[in-house]
């Protein structure tokens, strides 16, 4: 039986009651109906439960996703989407840039090495609860966080209980690494440099949406992506692709995707992010824009090579709405980790505070990277290594904090030789036209991006 993660609708609807709960709908009613049916609650980290709903519970479930999507939000006012609104609430929205200083292809391609870096870091882990990361780390002698996880030396029943991601491990522990493997993580900032060389700067949200569909194989999405893209195939426009049916639309999909809009962007946080919010609501909205606005405005202060990751994390912080749920988790987090000399201290009271937030979800996730990153001062190995170490979603924390401290290094010669050396400047993909290409070819196609008008 074919169980396809992240569209099932009977799957969708306890995810959508969580969404409901956080963003200032009142779902118990529906809840109710959904409970008394005998619908079941969301799969807790899977894309899908293992068994099919009935064809009833199938029907209802889509009633019920579309009567929750009509519920008044409390948040509306203080979390919109639209750019306009968006801007209104920021007010220290940064002004634009009177001129790009192109970054040099040494540093893009330091920051895409980080990426890779924090991205291949987190693979094995990804999935796993924080005390089985941190169970495994220790087991070989790894923690604090310093290097890449390895099965060699860990007890057998350790395993049995925190067995590594079954998908990455191949590729993806020290004994295993031969070159950069296929990731998400990687393949967005791969398409949007295809949408920058097609569309160039001003590119529109139906450019993406036509570019995911000729160059992005649909099992290659997940979670808000996955829906989108379905959404498009029924012939939904964006930006209601973003919300139809689409409980994930506040998760971390678009934040992966911010990266290039940052890289050809220096010292232009607000254009950065403004290309990142046409990117992100294809699939996104609110929070979930906001994360990748935050990424997008942070990488563009990075690129410039002159402020240190305090001012990146501000011009970040600048592009959020000032009473958003991400601004006060932003804050909360630079607070601890600016507070606790004990990283793992940072991360619990992280974990207690988001415990009500799905594993993939932009909050707990941006609020981790901005703690990894203010914790470790801009350091490489500090910043992947907490941003993996903290949970969640590790191998998406570890590419973006890997993005923002290899771009503050400057140089893949800045980068501890452990880290480069296993990915052979060779990327995997299925993004057509770049399988097997180097870090430092995509540095440069990068730097032309970023010095086109």
């Amino acid at each position: 039986m074919l169980r396809l993660t992240w569209v099932q609708p009977e799957d969708l609807l306890g995810h959508e009651l969580r969404q409901a709960r956080q963003d200032g709908r009142e779902p118990s009613a529906i809840a109710t109906r959904w409970r008394a049916a005998g619908g079941a609650e969301a799969p807790a980290r899977a894309g899908a439960s293992q068994t099919r709903g009935s064809r009833y519970l199938r029907l209802l479930a889509e009633d019920l996703l579309d009567e929750l999507a009509d519920l008044p939000s409390r948040l509306a006012d203080e979390e919109p989407t639209e750019l306009a609104r968006i801007k209104a609430l920021c007010p220290a929205w940064p002004a634009p840039a009177p001129v790009r200083t192109p970054t040099p292809p040494l540093a893009l391609e330091a920051a895409w090495l980080g990426r890779a870096v924090g991205c291949l870091l987190g693979k094995p882990v990804e999935k796993l609860p924080l005390d089985g990361i941190r169970a495994l780390a220790r087991a070989t002698g790894n923690w604090p966080l310093n290097t890449w996880f390895t099965a060699k030396g860990v007890p057998a029943e350790l395993l049995d209980i925190h067995p590594w991601n079954r998908r990455s491990a191949a590729t993806s522990l020290l004994e295993n690494i031969d070159g950069m493997p296929e990731d998400d993580d990687l393949n967005y900032p791969l398409l949007n440099l295809l949408l920058l060389r097609r569309h160039g700067r001003a590119f529109s949200t139906a450019d993406v949406a036509r570019l995911w569909l000729d160059e992005l194989p649909a099992g290659r999405t997940f979670t808000a992506e996955r829906i989108a893209y379905r959404n498009l195939l029924t012939g939904i426009e964006p930006p209601h692709t973003a919300r139809h049916r689409n409980p994930f639309r506040e998760w971390i999909g678009a934040l992966i995707r911010a990266d290039v809009h940052g890289w050809t962007n220096p010292g232009d946080p607000a254009a950065a992010a403004e290309q990142a919010h046409r990117d992100a609501t294809l699939s996104h909205t609110a929070n979930g824009v906001y994360a990748a606005m935050f990424t997008a405005a942070a990488i563009a202060a990075a690129a410039t090579g002159t402020h240190d990751v305090h001012a990146c994390l501000r011009a970040g912080r600048a592009v959020v709405p000032e009473e958003s749920r991400l601004a006060a988790a932003v804050d909360h987090a630079v607070r601890l980790a600016a507070r606790h000399a004990d990283f793992d201290t940072v991360v619990d009271e992280l974990h207690d505070t988001h415990s009500a937030h799905h594993w993939v979800h932009a909050v707990p996730n941006t609020a981790l990277i901005a703690a990894a990153l203010t914790h470790a001062d801009g350091d490489f190995t500090g910043s992947v290594c907490r941003a993996v170490s903290g949970g969640w979603d590790t191998d998406s924390n570890g590419a973006t904090a890997g993005s923002v401290a290899g771009l503050l290094a400057g140089s893949p010669a800045a980068l501890p030789d452990r880290w480069t050396r296993p990915l052979k400047n060779r990327l995997a993909t299925s993004v057509a036209g770049f399988d097997g290409t180097g870090f430092d070819t995509l540095a440069h196609l990068t730097h032309l991006e970023a010095t086109r008008p």
